[in-house]
C-alpha cells in the first residue's frame, strides 16, 4: 500500500483563461480520461473557456458559481454540473470550493448519476 497527497498544498496554480486563486493537482491524465482536484480559493475565478470534450464537475467541498458563456452566475455546493463538449464556462467561488473535474470522451452523467429535481 502506498499514500499520497492531493491536497492544496501540492496542486499547480492555474492561470489560463485569466484565472485566479486556482490551483489543480492532476490525479491521471490520458486519452480515455483526465481527472483532477480543482482547488478554488477565496474570491476565486477559473475563466471562461470551452469544455474541450465532455466534463464533469464535481463540487465536493465549499460553495461557488457557475456560469455559461451569456448567462448569469447560478450557486452550487456539493453535487455535480456537466458540460458539453466546446460549451463556454466559468466557475468560481467568493468563499472556497473543491471539486474533481473528470474529463474524457463518452462521458455520460445520465448513465450512473441521478438529475437533480
Amino acid at each position: 500500500m502506498e499514500f499520497f497527497r492531493f491536497d492544496s498544498g501540492v496542486s499547480r496554480e492555474i492561470a489560463q483563461f485569466s484565472s485566479h486563486n486556482t490551483s489543480i493537482s492532476p490525479i491521471i491524465r490520458n486519452k480515455t480520461a483526465t481527472v483532477g482536484c480543482i482547488y478554488l480559493k477565496e474570491n476565486s475565478v477559473l475563466g471562461m473557456h470551452p469544455a474541450a470534450c465532455p466534463q464533469l464537475f464535481l463540487i465536493v467541498d465549499g460553495e461557488g458559481w457557475i456560469k455559461t458563456a451569456g448567462g448569469e452566475q447560478i450557486a452550487v455546493q456539493k453535487g455535480a454540473v456537466y458540460w458539453y463538449e466546446g460549451e463556454e464556462h466559468e466557475s468560481g467561488s467568493y468563499l472556497g470550493m473543491t471539486a474533481i473535474v473528470i474529463e474524457g470522451p463518452g462521458l455520460d452523467p445520465q448513465l450512473y448519476l441521478k438529475p437533480l429535481e
